[in-house]
């Protein structure tokens, strides 16, 4: 449930699902998480829809920083029509001609708006990358599950035999039977609900690519081999200095920055340039003029001081966010950092320790078993805990992908990126022995 919590206001920048127009996903015949990444990146209509928001942001720039249009005016007088003089007539041209610098204040408002919608579409990437992970971390998940449960449905069908051949040779209750029938019928259960829920992830996933909820997608590639996570001093600084986040609220510093210089310059007049031919005077040397006019910005009803406030108050706003933001980053990425730590140590632990032991207390349970020596309960016992310990390694190594995306959405961009965070000196693991690699 938190998963789909997670990922619905993703899924919720998606427009009717249109035909599928590439065939790069069916021609792969095992989904890694980069490829589903791409995917997204590629189909998602909302990240779309913000790249074209950026670049209509970056095409008013030029305009906001452009004088107005001039103006021409033109007038008559009808009631000379006809007359010794002929139609009279005037006509001006004009040009309004702000305070020097509030052009460039304009521009630098719109240039810090395209800022924004910049860094925008590049934090929705982010999610979409973290989203497109977790899922496939969770596709990754249900697929190896599966084949869990289906090869220890076959393993009970196999000491079902065994308990039928004791039971015939008198050496076991019928009992130890209907045991591995009840133990068969509760794992067919759990692959019913493991079926139900590959279909939700799988309809998660098409919901990011834009596609229909059935369309079919490849089964997956193993997952990474858990690796030491960066370190956490690096993590943070290279966070705080381009996470896009906090450049998005530094745009929106600057775009109240220059909102407030406007509101400085609003003090000062602006001027309007004119120059024109007016024939209604009878001396000709009065009919070119030209002239010269100004506003005059007095602050009578305090609107130009209220419009300073504000735009003041707005850039303390702004610094305030960026300032929480900063805090709550760095607090996620240490505790993000301590999750993928945690995560990798678990899947060490299952895969060098726990694992082991379960496979040799299963085929000890089973061989007594044979030899009849040992209970047909202790077998299934011993079966219980060799499929939860199973469970329990695909299980944690889905959460340490997730946990992994997590850290990569915190940090502001991927860990295996051109350039790569340094990497502590990765420690022994949990066991107490350096971490073996596939």
């Amino acid at each position: 449930m938190a998963l789909v919590v997670l990922i619905a206001p993703l899924v919720a920048f998606a427009v009717p699902p249109q035909p599928e127009n590439s065939q790069s996903l069916q021609e792969v015949e095992a989904l890694t998480a980069e490829q589903l990444v791409d995917a997204v990146l590629t189909r998602n209509p909302g990240l779309k829809g913000l790249a074209v928001a950026a670049e209509a942001a970056n095409y008013r720039i030029a305009p906001a920083g452009a004088l107005d249009d001039p103006i021409l005016t033109y007038a008559g007088a009808p009631e000379t029509v006809g007359g010794p003089r002929g139609f009279q007539e005037r006509v001006e041209l004009s040009q309004t001609v702000p305070w020097p610098g509030k052009l460039g204040l304009r521009e630098d408002v719109a240039r810090a708006r395209a800022e924004g919608e910049e860094q925008s579409l590049a934090d929705r990437r982010l999610a979409l990358m973290a989203a497109a992970k977790g899922l496939f971390a969770e596709w990754a998940y249900i697929h190896r599950t599966l084949q869990i449960k289906h090869a220890h449905r076959d393993l009970l069908v196999e000491l079902r035999r065994v308990a039928e051949t004791q039971y015939a040779a008198g050496r076991a209750r019928q009992q130890d039977v209907l045991q591995a029938e009840v133990e068969a019928a509760r794992i067919d259960t759990d692959i019913v609900t493991h079926q139900r829920r590959k279909r939700e992830v799988q309809a998660m996933i098409n919901g990011l690519l834009n596609r229909s909820p059935q369309s079919p997608l490849p089964p997956p590639a193993p997952l990474p081999v858990p690796s030491e996570p960066p370190d956490l001093q690096a993590l943070q600084e290279a966070a705080l200095e381009e996470h896009p986040e906090l450049r998005r609220i530094q745009a929106r510093i600057a775009e109240a920055r220059a909102r407030h210089g406007l509101a400085e310059k609003d003090y000062f007049p602006d001027f309007k340039l004119s120059a024109g031919y007016n024939t209604l005077w009878d001396d000709t040397d009065k009919r070119w003029m030209v002239g010269l006019s100004i506003n005059l910005p007095f602050d009578l009803s305090g609107k130009r001081s209220a419009t300073r406030n504000a735009a003041e108050a707005d850039v303390m706003r702004h610094q305030w966010q960026l300032t929480d933001r900063e805090a709550q980053l760095l607090a996620q990425l240490e505790q993000g950092r301590a999750q993928v730590q945690e995560t990798r140590d678990i899947v060490a632990i299952h895969r060098q320790r726990l694992l082991p032991l379960a496979e040799e207390s299963l085929n000890a349970a089973v061989a007594d078993y044979r030899a009849g020596q040992g209970s047909f309960l202790t077998v299934i016992d011993a079966e219980r805990q060799q499929l939860r310990t199973e469970d329990n390694l695909a299980r944690a190594h889905a959460d340490y992908l997730r946990a992994l995306a997590a850290l990569e959405r915190a940090a502001g961009r991927p860990l295996d990126s051109e350039r790569p965070i340094p990497a502590n000196q990765a420690p022994a693991d949990a066991a107490g022995q350096p971490d073996e690699r596939e």
